[in-house]
Order: structure tokens, then sequence, then C-alpha cells
């Protein structure tokens, strides 16, 4: 009976951590020289920035999605013209999720989520999402 009142509070604390990293990673939104900023703004929705790492594999840019929070993937795929700014440059893109099982295996392989990451982040599943640059005008017209 002791092990069982353990083995519950083991798994209140682990849900607990997995809840205080995910909360941190989405309030802070830390930024590297790896990660860009996606703005979706739906029409009637305020814009939805969210600060993502870059994958880029055979010339196509990428965004894992690594979290149990994923508002900003389903708004995409809603609504997929967004634009991505890295560094200095704002570019026009339209997100398109990635179901194809030897792209998702090459992504996995170029960039894989390490151990530690999973252990905090509570073993979301992961999927990928490509963006595929457009004219700006095309997402207008």
């Amino acid at each position: 009976m002791v092990w069982i009142k353990r083995l519950a509070l083991a798994l209140v604390v682990y849900v607990g951590i997995v809840i205080a990293f995910e909360t941190l990673i989405g309030v802070f939104q830390p930024q590297s020289e790896e990660t860009m900023v996606v703005s979706n703004a739906a029409t009637g929705d305020a814009a939805l920035n969210r600060v993502l790492t870059r994958i880029e594999s055979d010339g196509q840019l990428y965004a894992a999605v690594n979290h149990w929070p994923r508002a900003w993937y389903r708004k995409v795929l809603e609504n997929p013209e967004v634009s991505i700014a890295i560094g200095d440059e704002v570019a026009a893109y339209r997100a398109v999720g990635v179901s194809d099982p030897a792209e998702i295996d090459r992504l996995q392989a170029a960039r894989p989520a390490p151990i530690v990451f999973k252990i905090l982040t509570g073993f979301p599943p992961r999927k990928f999402v490509r963006f595929e640059r457009v004219d700006a005008q095309a997402l207008t017209g």
C-alpha cells in the first residue's frame, strides 16, 4: 500500500514538472539564432506569434510540434497563411502539415528530440509543419 502512495506522489510530482516546464516555455518563448517567429492573424482573431525552432531540410523550412500545448499548430493548419521572421527578414509562407512517413523520418533524423527534453515535456506525440514560401501578394489575392 505504501508503494502505491509513493508511486502516486511521484506521478503527481512528474506531471507538475511537465506542466511547469511547458508553461515556462510558452510564457517566455526563448529565442536564439535557431528560432523563428511565426505570426498567424486569422480573420477576426488576434495575431498569434509563436517562437519556434527552425528545421531546414532539403531546402525546405519546417517546425516540429514538440509540446502538449499546440494551439499555434491548430491555428496554422486552419489558417495556413503566415508570416515568418528570421532575424530581420520577414516573409510570407503557407503552412502545410507533414504526413508523409518518409519526410517525417527524415525530419526526425535531422532534428532528434533529446531524451531529457522528451522527459520534461511528458513525451508528447511529435508532428511537423512545412512552411512553403509564397509571394506576399498571393496571400492577399
